[in-house]
């Protein structure tokens, strides 16, 4: 497996990066999802929902064995050294994941704004709303549904948020401190999205030293 296409920005202080997200590790995450939704008694043993900023309708941990299984471990530790190895010429000989867990949000349902743990994490999108409805007033920017993130303050030639609208097939990753926020949306269809949580070596993470 190889890291695939890979895009990196820098929109204003720390790099974001966005890969090709395979639609094999797609189908295979969409099938554990569905197979949990129907356990009732799997469903509660991996509520995460307690841990995590989410007001949504559900919130679970992926079991070990479903990340190594359906690929998406190494899909993240090669998108993981490539991001940063191309970000900061540095090559990682450590990657851990701490935890990962899908969110399933419905309209009317949101996550504030909140920072992960770890070193390095990352949203993918395993399914989205054909609409996410209209806003309010018909002449303003429709943000529902999206990612925000958000560093730093606006400033001349300086954007303090970076907008992304959820696409199926995209994963992005960025540093744990990078705040971010999802807006809420109108409609009956699901917004599902899977997320990680990762340390890499600490004296690349580290660059205070000591």
């Amino acid at each position: 497996m190889s890291a695939g296409k890979i895009n990196i920005m820098r929109p204003f202080g720390p790099s974001i990066a966005k890969l090709e997200f395979p639609e094999n590790i797609i189908n295979s995450l969409n099938e554990y999802t569905e197979k949990v939704i129907t356990d009732e008694s799997k469903s509660k043993d991996l509520d995460n929902g307690k841990n995590l900023a989410g007001n949504v309708k559900q919130e679970f941990s992926l079991e070990k064995d479903i990340l190594e299984s359906s690929g998406f471990f190494d899909f993240l530790k090669l998108g993981v050294s490539a991001w940063i190895e191309a970000s900061d010429r540095k090559k990682i000989t450590k990657f851990e994941i701490k935890n990962s867990w899908v969110v399933r949000q419905f309209q009317n349902e949101y996550n504030p704004i909140h920072y992960h743990s770890g070193h390095i994490s990352g949203v993918g999108y395993l399914k989205i709303p054909n609409d996410f409805g209209k806003t309010v007033q018909q002449d303003k920017k429709n943000e529902n549904g999206r990612i925000s993130f958000i560093h730093g303050n606006r400033m001349f030639n300086s954007s303090s948020i970076f907008s992304v609208y959820p696409k199926v097939g995209e994963f992005w990753l960025f540093p744990n401190y990078l705040m971010h926020t999802v807006y809420p949306f109108y409609g009956n269809e699901e917004r599902r999205s899977v997320s990680f949580n990762a340390n890499v070596d600490d004296n690349i993470y580290n660059v205070f030293g000591g």
